[in-house]
């Protein structure tokens, strides 16, 4: 096992299920991929992406994808970045929930969250990366 993508996010499942593990969460909201991914780290996985990628907070989008790679030890530096942004994204909540958005909203929520992505997967050091 390499590269797992974990996501509640359908077009980043769409586009990338038959490219990489992928745990697409479709119910799940933001911190459900959060507490997702910590399990991963937690099995000997390290973060490819930061957790709180993109410039939109999570009270603000309700989808979230995040790049784990299985490294088979406990990375520490993993552990304290997803925990953090567990904390920092519970925290944003607690002050103001996501907000309802109609399907128009949602459809560029979920496009932005996709070109995040799409931005690392195309580097060429991505596939590299060991």
């Amino acid at each position: 096992m390499g590269k797992t993508i974990v996501t509640n996010n359908s077009k980043v499942y769409n586009k990338y299920k038959d490219l990489y593990e992928l745990v697409y969460l479709e119910d799940g909201n933001y911190t459900d991929v959060l507490y997702n991914t910590r399990d991963f780290i937690h099995k000997g996985f390290k973060l490819l992406t930061h957790p709180m990628a993109g410039s939109l907070k999570p009270n603000q989008t309700p989808y979230k994808s995040v790049i784990v790679e299985m490294c088979g030890k406990t990375d520490y530096e993993s552990v304290e970045l997803i925990e953090n942004s567990i904390d920092a994204a519970l925290k944003f909540l607690s002050i103001k929930k996501t907000p309802d958005r109609n399907e128009k909203i949602l459809n560029d929520f979920k496009t932005v969250d996709l070109s995040i992505i799409e931005n690392v997967v195309k580097n060429p050091m991505f596939n590299m990366h060991k």
